[in-house]
C-alpha cells in the first residue's frame, strides 16, 4: 500500500504544480503602443495590522466608472485579496501629466471615516500586470503639536506612476504620492476632491524573467544573508555539542549497561535486575487511550507529508514574492491528497495495538487537526465578517473547501483507513509482556511530565528562535522571506534534535522503571510547538505594533492552530525515534 501512495502523491504534486503555473503565467502578456494594461486595486487596511485589510472601495474613493471584479483563484481568496478595476487608466507607453482620474465630493461622514483612516496609517494597494504597488493615503502633521486634538490630517490626491517596460513587456512599476498635492481633513465638514495621477514611462535593460527579483532582493541582501547564516551556524553548532554531549553519555551508559547485562547473564538468578532491563515485561505494555495515540501519529504524519511538500515547492521557486496565493492553495491541495497517509498509519498502527473500533479511530484521525482549525475559522471568520474584512471568505469559497473536504480528503482517508486496516501488521515487540504491571516507584519532581516537556522542548526551540523572527515578519509583517533553503536545513536541524532529545528523555525514564513511555515520548517530542507559541505572546507584545481586536484574534487563533499542528507533526517525530530506539535496545538483551 505504502509503495501504491508514493505515485499517487508524486501526481498530486504534478497537477498542483500545473494549476500554480499556470496562474503564474497568467501575466506574461505583452502589448501594443496605447494598449490598455490591467491594473487593478486590491486592500486598504492598517499598515501594523496585516490581517485587517478592506476593500479598496469600502473608503470613499471615486471611480472613473462602473467598477468590475476581478475573477480570483481560491489561493488568492483565502489571501484576502478582492482585485477590482482601477480609478486609473495606464496605457503601455502612454505618458500623462496631472490627469484627473475622478471628482468626489466627500460628505462629513466620509470626511470623518478618512481622517479615522489615515491616523490609523492607512496603506493601499494595487496590481499592475500582477506587479504589487503600495503607498499610504494620507499623512498626519505633528510637529510641533503635543494635543491629538491640534494633529493635521491630509489626505494624499495625486499619485504620479513610473513604469519600466523592455521592449513590449512591463518590469517594474512604482507609485508616490506628491505629499504637496493633498486635501486637508482635519475638520468635519464637506470637501470637493481631484483625484488625479501622472504616468511616466522609461526604458529598462532587466529581462521580464527577472523582474521579480525586485521585492527578493531585501531577504538576499549581503547583511541579511550573513545574519541568517549566522543563525544557521550557531545553531548547529549549538545543537552539535550539546547532542554530542548527550550521545556521549547514552552511548556509554547504554554499553555499560548492555557488558552488565551480559555478565549478569549467568548469575540472574542469584542477582536482581534493574535499569530499564527490570521493566522488560512492562515497557511494551499497549498505553492508555491507544486509539488517541494512534489518530495523533497519523494526523502528525500527515503534517510532516505536508510540510515536506511545501518544502519541495518552496525551493523549486514556485512560492516566488507575491505569486498570490499559490502558498494557501498548496496547503489545501497537498493536505486534501494527503488524507491518505493520516488514514493508512493511524490504522495501521491502531490495529497493531489490538485495537477492535478502527471506524471510530478513523474519524477521530479525520477531526483531530480538522476540529480544531474549523472551529478556530468559524470564531474568526464571524470576526471578520463583523469587521467587513476581506479576511472573510465569500460563501461560494467555503462552498468549495467543504467539497473538497468531503469529495477529497474524507475519502482518500477512509481509503487509507482500509488499507492500514487490512495490511496485517503486527506489533513488533522483542519482549513478551507480563499479565499484571509492575509498580512506578515514587520519581521526583523533575520527572514528571511537564518537567520532562519542558526540557525536551527547550533544545530544539533553540535551534529555531533566531529563524522565527524573520517568518514572523513575513507572515505578521510586510517583509519577504525567499530563503527557502536555510528555512529547509533549520527544519532538518529542528527534526534531528527533537527525534534525540526524546530518545534520550526516554532512555532516562526506563532507567528510573518508569514503563509508561509512549505518551511521554509524543508529549516531550511535541513541546516544541508549546514553546512557539510562547515566542507568538513575546513577538505580539515586544516585536510587533499589531493591535485591535480582530488582528489580535487572528494572530493569536491562527497561531494556535500552527502550533498545535507543530505538536502533532514533532510529537509523532519524537514518539517514532522513542519507538526505534526502545525496541533496539530491548532486542540486544535476552529477555525471559
Amino acid at each position: 500500500m505504502e509503495k501504491k501512495l508514493v505515485p499517487c502523491l508524486v501526481v498530486s504534486i504534478l497537477i498542483l504544480c500545473s494549476l500554480i503555473i499556470v496562474r503564474s503565467d497568467a501575466s506574461d502578456n505583452r502589448y501594443k503602443v496605447g494598449e490598455d494594461v490591467p491594473l487593478y486595486v486590491n486592500k486598504v487596511g492598517p499598515f501594523h495590522n496585516p490581517s485587517e485589510t478592506y476593500r479598496y472601495f469600502d473608503l470613499p474613493f471615486c471611480s472613473s466608472g462602473p467598477t468590475k471584479d476581478k475573477k480570483e483563484a481560491l489561493g488568492e481568496l483565502l489571501n484576502g485579496d478582492r482585485l477590482v478595476t482601477a480609478p486609473y487608466k495606464l496605457d503601455f507607453l502612454n505618458d500623462k501629466d496631472s490627469e484627473i482620474a475622478c471628482k468626489n465630493k466627500l460628505t462629513k461622514e466620509q470626511v470623518a471615516q478618512f481622517r479615522e483612516a489615515i491616523s490609523k496609517d492607512f496603506y493601499f494597494q494595487m496590481y499592475y500586470d500582477d506587479l504589487p504597488i503600495w503607498g499610504f493615503i494620507g499623512k498626519v502633521e505633528k510637529e510641533g503639536k503635543n494635543d491629538p486634538s491640534e494633529y493635521k490630517y491630509y489626505l494624499f490626491k495625486h499619485l504620479h506612476f513610473t513604469i519600466f517596460y523592455n521592449k513590449d513587456r512591463v518590469i517594474e512599476i512604482t507609485a508616490l504620492s506628491d505629499p504637496k498635492s493633498v486635501v486637508d481633513l482635519t475638520e468635519d465638514k464637506e470637501v470637493n476632491v481631484e483625484f488625479m495621477y501622472s504616468v511616466k514611462w522609461k526604458e529598462t535593460e532587466i529581462p521580464f524573467e527577472k523582474r521579480m527579483e525586485k521585492y527578493s532582493q531585501s531577504s538576499s541582501l549581503p547583511h541579511h544573508l550573513e545574519i541568517h547564516w549566522f543563525s544557521i551556524i550557531n545553531s548547529c553548532v549549538t545543537v552539535l555539542l550539546l547532542t554530542g554531549f548527550l550521545a556521549t553519555i547514552l552511548m556509554r551508559v547504554l554499553k555499560n549497561d548492555f557488558v552488565k547485562y551480559a555478565h549478569d547473564e549467568e548469575s540472574a538468578e542469584e542477582q536482581e535486575e534493574t535499569g530499564w532491563k527490570y521493566i522488560h515485561g512492562d515497557v511494551f505494555r499497549y498505553p492508555k487511550y491507544k486509539s488517541l495515540l494512534a489518530a495523533a501519529v497519523g494526523s502528525g504524519t500527515q503534517l510532516f507529508t505536508l510540510t515536506f511538500f511545501i518544502f519541495l515547492l518552496a525551493l523549486v521557486g514556485v512560492f516566488y514574492p507575491y505569486n498570490r496565493g499559490a502558498l494557501f492553495t498548496a496547503l489545501v491541495v497537498i493536505y486534501a491528497l494527503t488524507a491518505g497517509i493520516a488514514g493508512y498509519t493511524a490504522a495501521s498502527f491502531f490495529c497493531q495495538l489490538e485495537g477492535t473500533n478502527w471506524v471510530r479511530n478513523l474519524l477521530l484521525t479525520g477531526g483531530l487537526f480538522c476540529g480544531p482549525l474549523l472551529i478556530t475559522f468559524s470564531f474568526l471568520n464571524t470576526v471578520a465578517i463583523t469587521y467587513s474584512a476581506t479576511a472573510a471568505l465569500p460563501f461560494g469559497t467555503i462552498v468549495v473547501i467543504f467539497l473538497i473536504w468531503a469529495l477529497v480528503t474524507t475519502p482518500l482517508l477512509v481509503l487509507g483507513g482500509i488499507a492500514g486496516k487490512n495490511s496485517k501488521a503486527e506489533f513488533q515487540a522483542p519482549c513478551r509482556t507480563t499479565k499484571y504491571p509492575r509498580e512506578i516507584p515514587l520519581l521526583p519532581w523533575y520527572r514528571k511530565t511537564l518537567p520532562q516537556m519542558a526540557m525536551a522542548g527547550f533544545l530544539p526551540f533553540s535551534a529555531i528562535y533566531i529563524e522565527l523572527y524573520y517568518i514572523f515578519a513575513s507572515v505578521w509583517g510586510h517583509r519577504i522571506y525567499t530563503i527557502y533553503s536555510i528555512l529547509f536545513i533549520v527544519f532538518i536541524i529542528l527534526l534531528i534534535v527533537t527525534a534525540f532529545i526524546t530518545v534520550a528523555l526516554t532512555y532516562f525514564q526506563l532507567a528510573a522503571e518508569d514503563h509508561e513511555w509512549w505518551w511521554r515520548s509524543f508529549l516531550c517530542g511535541g513541546s516544541t510547538g508549546l514553546f512557539i507559541y510562547g515566542y507568538c505572546l513575546y513577538y505580539y507584545f515586544a516585536r510587533s505594533d499589531m493591535s485591535g481586536f480582530m488582528q489580535t484574534s487572528f494572530f493569536f487563533g491562527y497561531m494556535a492552530c500552527v502550533c498545535y499542528g507543530f505538536f502533532l507533526m514533532l510529537g509523532s517525530i519524537g514518539f517514532r525515534a522513542s519507538l526505534f530506539f526502545v525496541r533496539h535496545i530491548y532486542h540486544s538483551i535476552k529477555c525471559e
